[in-house]
């Protein structure tokens, strides 16, 4: 039974908040965590560059992964347990994978010359380890967990397409930030990653229907099922618009060099926009909805408070950093 009042809505504010938290992480660690997989084994000048690109902002990215997290143990702890019980191994291999990362990060600038190749392969791999964990856990949560040769097959697949997602993203980021080599090396990266991206959307829309009688009815006869339309729509228009802009790169004073990172950015956020209403209200999906997993009423209250200082104040700092490292980038240095 659906409850009433303020047991309904705060638990609907706290699946919001907890969304837009993995929906920014996606997008803003999703960008460097694709630069990271992306370091090219041939050229060490790009390679200081790509890390360049995103040295100011990385760490901080992944501030909206804690959160998300966060939310979820306080806010809804019965999920929280599920959840972590299906994707135990694939959630210590990403953390793995980011902790590498940040060790790989600090030590490239501070070993001798030779050993500097060595913590770049680090960074590539850790990168590399938390995005195929990522798109795994997706593809197990898009199955609801069934353990069985096909899901996990799916969630393979969704491994793959969501590394490429973030290698498209990543790649959009170097186009708007970097110039002249690299700047169209990144082009030819970012259509090839346009297009396993747009294999592994195709996939996820094609399965998620067919195997929950609910997103079928939700997508295909629900009150809003034209309206709805325009969520693949717009998503198809993004992706031609990205591919046109990718094939005829370079133009003349770099004009629309942000084009194929906006156009990822629109298509990540229709992507879990479709996600969130397949699975809405459900927060572990066919199991357990948002108000059967959420905390007592008197406990959402003192965390949503806590939340409206902690929200804005994260927001500001993030605004205020790229608003700072605005512009193309420019060789990191250590002083």
């Amino acid at each position: 039974m659906i409850p009433v009042g303020e047991a309904y809505w705060l638990p609907v504010i706290f699946i919001a908040l907890m969304g837009l938290a993995f929906l920014l992480y996606a997008v803003l660690d999703g960008y460097d965590l694709g630069v990271g997989i992306l370091l090219p084994h041939d050229e060490e000048s790009q390679r200081d560059m790509m890390i360049a690109s995103i040295g100011p902002f990385w760490d901080a990215n992944e501030t909206w992964l804690v959160l998300g997290v966060g939310l979820l143990l306080i806010a809804f702890p019965s999920a929280h347990s599920q959840i972590l019980f299906h994707l135990y191994l694939p959630v210590t291999l990403m953390l793995g994978g980011l902790i590498l990362r940040g060790v790989a990060f600090d030590f490239r600038a501070k070993v001798p010359p030779h050993d500097k190749r060595m913590w770049d392969w680090a960074f590539k791999g850790g990168s590399l380890l938390a995005t195929l964990s990522q798109g795994y856990m997706l593809g197990l949560f898009v199955m609801g967990f069934e353990q069985s040769p096909a899901a996990h097959a799916f969630a393979l697949l969704s491994a793959v397409c969501v590394t490429a997602g973030y290698c498209f993203i990543g790649a959009g980021w170097l186009v708007m930030k970097t110039e002249g080599e690299l700047q169209r090396r990144a082009a030819r990266w970012a259509r090839i990653g346009l297009w396993m991206t747009t294999l592994g959307i195709a996939a996820v829309s094609v399965v998620n229907p067919l195997t929950s009688a609910n997103v079928f009815a939700k997508w295909f006869s629900g009150p809003f099922a034209l309206l709805l339309l325009l969520i693949p729509l717009v998503c198809f228009f993004a992706v031609l618009v990205a591919d046109r802009y990718l094939a005829q790169f370079p133009f003349a004073d770099d004009f629309g060099c942000w084009i194929p990172f906006v156009a990822a950015m629109v298509i990540f956020v229709l992507s879990f926009a479709a996600l969130g209403y397949s699975f809405f209200p459900y927060v572990v999906p066919g199991r357990l909805t948002i108000w059967e997993a959420a905390s007592a009423t008197e406990s959402l209250w003192f965390i949503l408070y806590g939340a409206m200082i902690v929200l804005p104040a994260i927001i500001f700092y993030t605004l205020y950093a790229y608003r700072v490292f605005w512009g193309k980038t420019r060789q990191l240095t250590y002083y």
